[in-house]
């Protein structure tokens, strides 16, 4: 069953959001699970607060490259570097979509290729450039 729409927000506190010269806005988000700076789809006036927002990876993933299984179990967001590391339990739905399920939110995922056997359910790391993660601001 597809993921509803409530599945797919979260809310994040914006802590400040900055233009990277020639670049896009990010922003730098605390989460119950973390922290991180990701790509900023709304405003670019937006002040510092909570926002609820729907999360996209605009990457291809692919297992063994910005994919893997976790070092740990339990959700998480962190920044390592220029990337942003995401864990969560991985579901794959008969039509090959991923859903990367994030504490309370889920994330849409679209592979390069297919993944390995036995993934399915797992706990799994999800490696992408910060500037490839999008928030957008979501009204509730």
């Amino acid at each position: 069953m597809p993921a509803l729409m409530h599945d797919r927000t979260m809310l994040v506190e914006v802590v400040n959001i900055a233009k990277l010269p020639g670049g896009p806005l990010l922003a730098r988000v605390r989460t119950r699970i973390g922290d991180t700076s990701v790509r900023w789809c709304g405003d670019p006036a937006a002040e510092p607060g909570e926002y609820h927002v729907e999360w996209t990876v605009d990457d291809d993933i692919t297992w063994g490259r910005n994919a893997g299984p976790a070092t740990a179990h339990g959700h998480g967001i962190r920044r390592s570097g220029h990337r942003s590391v995401l864990r969560g339990r991985l579901r794959l739905e008969e039509d090959g979509v991923g859903l990367l399920d994030l504490h309370d939110v889920t994330v849409l995922l679209d592979f390069a290729e297919p993944l390995p056997d036995g993934v399915d359910g797992t706990w799994v790391e999800i490696l992408v450039r910060c500037d490839r993660i999008a928030l957008y601001p979501y009204e509730l």
